[in-house]
């Protein structure tokens, strides 16, 4: 189907909007009033400019406090409806949407209404004008939209039709399926929102937290499927007022909200993209630093060897199990700093998991190579993750391992290893803007289901976090935004956490072969005594060690932490099989001490 964005849900002018929509690779618009009022170039030019840019202008809005209302108001709503139709002439767009009123003056009659809407459908018709009655969720009197289709149908009018909206519907708790009763011919438009599902007034709740569909909590997919089924033709289109979006850069907004219309006609049998290719595990994790020796301290503190290089770049291998990480000390560690850089996903399918990736707009990522080197696809993800598909050793498949060459290695510091079996979850801190958007594309692109999200306290503010798993949990990436702690100011803190058997006695093998361990206030060890039963040693071990506690219904969960190299730390973990968590209780905990600890350069 056709896809549509009102400007208000993009930033900056409305040039800007324009093109990013264009570029994004939207059919059309919907020009809010307030950004061509704004606009210096006149109707004219910006039905050029759309023109130029390939986009239809498929609606204009809105117009507001038009019905049931005394005479005298009535009157001075058609000289005002009549200016805008002549605008809307200039313009070239050809249906208008029209607000159920919240105007003090407005009565509660039906039948007033219909004939003030007929009304201003009749001198609509005359400027080729179709009107579109939307009820508005705070409306004074018409606030559902099977009241609002009642009136328009009561009117009778054939340039009078209604307008859906998502948000209004979905917000109010009206049952959508009574949509399929509205002839599809008198659904003039669509209009498309998600929201997470809060207990706040409507109105501010719509003015400042709606999102794109598949990043709330409404069932979107399930109100399109009524919409098509009562036969609707026209486009699918996106009005999302949201105080991120309107500070966020238009361009990647504008790539997220197209990306939100694709998963949505897919989820509703409209289009068939490349199938989701889920992960089945973590190939590896690549670190960029500008100096090797502190991460090569560490993770040999951790019992980790340098199996293998890199055979064209200047890339080494660590492993332990099934764990691995790659130190890049190319250019772009000189730019950036000690960073992750990039994910290796073992997927059963990496040409289709690039398809469906490629198809839902992820950027396709270069790949400087040699001839010999296995073909990688990689996409980068909102916050610039590279994300390569991978095949590791399958005889049948490239595999990227053959790009390294052995290495001779000497054992770890500990002769025994670090008891790290493989990678258990990554954590990524978002830019504050792209946190929907992040968890948008992992669960769309990469087929992750995502989890609800939680808000931990951070000393300095609030941090929220999502997890994104697949069914199995071999693939854990916990999308966070919020403060953290990194090696500069306004630095985004990410890490590794390595699944250990026994937590205790790799922290232990760590701290003795020289590791440094977050230590953690006494406070929370006292806190621990008192909400569970341990004796007195393995508490006094806890202690000792900085490990951290959690349980839940399926088990527990032990935990705790290295210094802060640059933006990045590892977390050592003991899973119980039955536990889902990440220990956010112990968030707050954790972040606070690491306010405390100066992370190293």
């Amino acid at each position: 189907m056709r896809t549509s964005i009102a400007t208000v849900s993009l930033s900056g002018s409305l040039t800007e909007k324009l093109t990013a929509a264009a570029r994004a690779g939207f059919d059309g618009v919907e020009i809010f009033e307030n950004d061509l009022l704004a606009s210096p170039l006149t109707p004219e030019e910006i039905r050029d400019r759309c023109a130029d840019l390939g986009l239809s202008i498929d609606l204009y809005q809105p117009m507001r406090d038009i019905e049931a209302v005394p005479a005298d108001e009535f009157e001075r709503n058609l000289r005002r409806a009549e200016h805008k139709f002549r605008l809307m002439e200039r313009l070239g767009a050809d249906t208008v949407l029209v607000c159920s009123s919240v105007s003090p003056l407005a009565v509660d009659d039906d039948a007033l209404a219909a004939f003030h809407l007929r009304r201003l459908a009749e001198l609509a018709q005359g400027f080729g004008i179709r009107v579109a009655y939307e009820a508005l969720a705070w409306g004074r009197h018409v606030s559902t939209y099977d009241h609002a289709w009642r009136i328009v149908e009561a009117a009778g009018h054939p340039a009078l039709g209604t307008c859906l909206d998502s948000f209004h519907i979905l917000a109010r708790g009206s049952d959508p399926k009574g949509i399929e009763d509205i002839p599809g011919e008198k659904i003039f438009f669509l209009q498309l929102a998600d929201a997470p599902l809060m207990a706040m007034d409507v109105l501010q709740w719509s003015r400042h937290y709606r999102c794109f569909p598949g990043q709330g909590g409404f069932d979107v997919a399930g109100l399109v499927g009524h919409v098509m089924r009562a036969g609707y033709q026209g486009p699918l289109s996106l009005e999302v007022f949201n105080d991120v979006f309107r500070q966020a850069e238009a361009g990647p907004t504008a790539v997220d909200a197209l990306r939100s219309l694709l998963v949505l006609q897919e989820s509703v049998g409209l289009t068939e993209p490349p199938a989701p290719v889920v992960p089945t595990g973590i190939a590896f994790a690549e670190l960029v630093t500008p100096d090797v020796e502190p991460l090569s301290e560490m993770l040999d503190a951790l019992g980790f060897a340098r199996t293998a290089r890199h055979r064209s770049k200047p890339v080494d291998l660590w492993q332990q199990g099934e764990a691995r990480v790659l130190l890049n000390t190319g250019p772009a560690a000189r730019r950036d700093g000690t960073q992750l850089a990039a994910i290796g996903l073992e997927s059963p399918d990496p040409a289709g998991a690039a398809r469906r990736a490629e198809s839902l707009l992820a950027p396709v990522l270069p790949r400087r190579r040699a001839p010999e080197d296995a073909p990688l696809d990689a996409v980068a993800a909102p916050d610039g993750t590279e994300l390569f598909f991978c095949a590791t050793d399958r005889p049948e498949l490239a595999g990227w391992t053959g790009d390294f060459e052995p290495v001779a290695h000497k054992p770890p510091k500990s002769p025994t290893g670090g008891g790290v079996r493989r990678i258990d979850h990554l954590a990524l801190t978002q830019p504050w803007h792209q946190f929907d958007e992040a968890a948008l594309f992992h669960s769309s692109v990469l087929g992750l289901g995502a989890h609800e999200s939680v808000d931990v306290a951070d000393p300095y503010g609030l941090l929220r976090s999502r997890a994104v798993t697949n069914a199995d949990g071999s693939v854990r990436i916990a999308l966070g935004v919020g403060p953290a702690p990194a090696a500069d100011e306004g630095g985004r803190a990410q890490h590794i956490a390595l699944a250990t058997d026994d937590v205790v006695t790799a922290a232990r093998r760590f701290r003795d072969a020289g590791g440094q361990l977050l230590p953690m206030p006494a406070n929370y060890y006292d806190d621990l005594a008192a909400k569970y039963e341990f004796t007195d040693a393995e508490l006094d071990t806890y202690r000792e060690l900085g490990i951290l506690y959690d349980r839940d219904a399926g088990g527990a969960f032990r935990h705790c932490y290295t210094g802060t190299i640059g933006r990045v730390f590892f977390e050592l973990v003991q899973r119980d099989t039955g536990y889902r968590g990440y220990g956010a209780q112990n968030a707050p905990v954790r972040l606070a001490a690491q306010h405390t600890q100066r992370p190293v350069r």
